[in-house]
């Protein structure tokens, strides 16, 4: 019988105009992934010529916005085991390893990178509504790992990841867990997130949904 290897370890980054910061991030990563993958999603400098130089396989798309990168990331993948990470460096790869951990002791399908502070109350408000109905703390991280089966079939409604990916993973059937990862300070200015007033309602949709299957559920059970 031969030796089983552990699963690979693909990361994908979502890059926009991050040529500053991105080489950085990619000569982290390296260490920890048997590939990185950059989507330059229509950046207007250099970010695909130095993420190319640092080793990363790049692709480039018309400005579609970060749900459409991380999409088009996935279906580029090669490995058993995804990791997203953002292309700031505000997530530390280093954490990479404990990331993946729940998913090669097969008790995870998903995890989520849970940073220890929440900065936006728009992500804290999504995080818990949507706790009513799945149990964890930190939904927005763009920090997480999870099995190339169950990303390859997301829909991500909404505008972005905050709320919608985590029902929508419990509507798959998947196992998702949390571990604590590093949020590193940046130098950069935090935008009001608009979008998360219209990402609300999309994350209020799902939970009616969620609530209704529920209910069918417990009819059908009685």
């Amino acid at each position: 019988m031969g030796i089983q290897m552990e699963p690979g370890i693909s990361v994908v980054i979502p890059a926009f105009n991050e040529a500053g910061r991105i080489a950085q991030v990619i000569k982290e990563t390296l260490p920890f992934a048997s590939e990185v993958i950059v989507i330059d999603d229509g950046s207007t400098d250099n970010t695909a010529e130095v993420a190319i130089k640092s080793g990363a396989r790049v692709f480039r798309q018309r400005r579609g916005g970060y749900i459409a990168a991380i999409k088009h990331g996935f279906t580029r993948t090669r490995q058993e085991i995804i990791v997203t990470l953002d292309a700031d460096g505000e997530g530390d790869p280093a954490d990479i390893p404990r990331l993946v951990a729940p998913i090669r002791d097969n008790v995870a399908d998903v995890v989520l990178g849970r940073r220890d502070f929440i900065p936006r109350p728009s992500e804290r408000l999504i995080s818990w509504l949507t706790g009513f109905v799945v149990l964890v703390r930190d939904t927005g991280t763009g920090f997480r790992a999870l099995r190339r089966g169950i990303a390859l079939v997301l829909e991500i409604p909404g505008r972005c990841i905050c709320g919608t990916s985590v029902l929508e993973y419990r509507k798959l059937g998947a196992r998702v867990v949390e571990v604590p990862v590093t949020l590193r300070t940046l130098a950069k200015p935090r935008r009001i997130a608009w979008q998360h007033g219209l990402q609300c309602i999309h994350v209020l949709k799902m939970l009616v949904s969620c609530r209704r299957q529920s209910s069918q559920h417990k009819d059908i059970m009685d």
